[in-house]
């Protein structure tokens, strides 16, 4: 059977999981549409040059326009949102409205549970709404999922994950590979996590530690906005611990901590000499131009650690994906981990293996199934089974 695709932006992720659905997806149609239709135009173009079939075309969209994107919509079986995270629940809206499945980059947990709270209208509909897909948090949960069932009985889930230039560069050791405004929306507030069976409120940049991540080296780990999602509140009660750190080069937390004091990442405006000025809005004007990289060569880690017991011993599990840009699509690591893991659950809600509803993806997306079509796509998917160290109350250098 063949499904038609809808691609809602025709940036860098857009483009890998059109790439994706047009090899894997048993796709009849892949519509890449885009506020610029030159860019969409030029998207289709590359799909189609990579895998040898026009399978691709490209459409002009200016998703704010709401009559237009719901005439777009109908016409095809799921739809797959790479636009900035503050259109997205306007986007399921009309998914719903219109019948069509619909899944997105997310980058917003409030937005996410607000998208979940559309249940009953999704069930009504017959279609499947999945969003917060993408490299973190979507294929972060799935690998901590697959590594609770490792496990048998999980107590206790850490989860690392970031994407960094392969060779940094000095002051920041860091390359944009996707929007800044999805950047700067998880340097702000905190997260939401499962410490002791209770959601807990961590604010970003606390509990500092260094990681060892061979081939790597040492890394920064610590707490950002929205990783975790919702999966804090998908297992309570089944969890002690629900966690996600994000990893970034040496050096840069403090960096990021002190813009962070400043008030830098702030989304409120302040008055400047009478007039308003969104502090975050400056610092994005000031800091893109410094860390995007059009030809970056990236790496991407993404690690599940889950404890807890089988067969009534003491056991964890260790899941981990690490992926390097590659040269023969130039698709960078972000592209692949982010614009394939949605691609993935595009298909798979495409071809009816995820429940109808607007479902966490924790608990939506098989975990194993999800496995066997991220090793299908090349990703180096290595697991670890082990009786667990004693448990030992961790200690936690909370900053600020």
């Amino acid at each position: 059977m063949a499904y038609s695709y809808l691609l809602l932006g025709a940036g860098r992720q857009g483009i890998a999981a059109a790439y994706d659905l047009a090899r894997f997806g048993e796709a009849s149609r892949l519509t890449l549409a885009d506020l610029n239709q030159d860019r969409a135009q030029s998207a289709a173009d590359k799909v189609n040059h990579l895998v040898g079939n026009p399978i691709a075309d490209a459409i002009g969209l200016d998703v704010r326009d709401e009559s237009a994107t719901r005439r777009t919509l109908k016409n095809y079986n799921v739809a797959l949102s790479a636009v900035p995270y503050f259109y997205n629940l306007a986007l399921t809206r009309a998914a719903i409205e219109t019948g069509v499945s619909f899944c997105d980059l997310g980058g917003n947990t409030e937005i996410v549970r607000q998208q979940h709270a559309l249940e009953p209208e999704a069930q009504r509909a017959g279609v499947c709404i999945v969003p917060d897909c993408g490299m973190g948090p979507g294929m972060g949960n799935n690998l901590a999922v697959y590594a609770m069932e490792l496990v048998g009985n999980p107590e206790e889930v850490y989860l690392y994950d970031g994407g960094l230039p392969q060779n940094p560069q000095p002051p920041w050791n860091y390359a944009l590979t996707f929007a800044i405004e999805g950047l700067t929306n998880e340097y702000y507030g905190g997260m939401t996590i499962l410490r002791d069976g209770q959601l807990f409120h961590a604010p970003c940049f606390t509990e500092f530690e260094i990681k060892d991540v061979p081939p790597i080296g040492r890394l920064e780990a610590f707490l950002i906005a929205g990783g975790a999602s919702t999966a804090p509140w998908s297992f309570q009660g089944k969890l002690r611990t629900y966690q996600l750190k994000v990893l970034r080069y040496p050096g840069t937390f403090a960096q990021l901590k002190a813009f962070s004091d400043l008030g830098l990442f702030d989304p409120n405006p302040v008055r400047i000499k009478g007039r308003e000025v969104i502090p975050r809005e400056l610092f994005n004007a000031l800091f893109e131009p410094q860390v995007r990289v059009d030809d970056v060569k990236d790496v991407c880690i993404v690690r599940a650690h889950a404890k807890g017991k089988k067969n009534g011993l003491p056991t964890e599990a260790v899941v981990e994906v690490i992926d390097y840009y590659d040269e023969t699509t130039e698709f960078t690591a972000m592209q692949r981990m982010t614009g394939w893991h949605i691609s993935i659950v595009a298909a798979m809600i495409a071809k009816h293996n995820i429940p109808t509803g607007a479902i966490p993806l924790e608990l939506a997306v098989p975990a194993r199934a999800f496995v066997r079509e991220a090793k299908k796509r090349g990703f180096k998917i290595t697991e670890r089974t082990s009786p667990a160290e004693p448990v030992v109350e961790e200690e936690f250098a909370v900053m600020g």
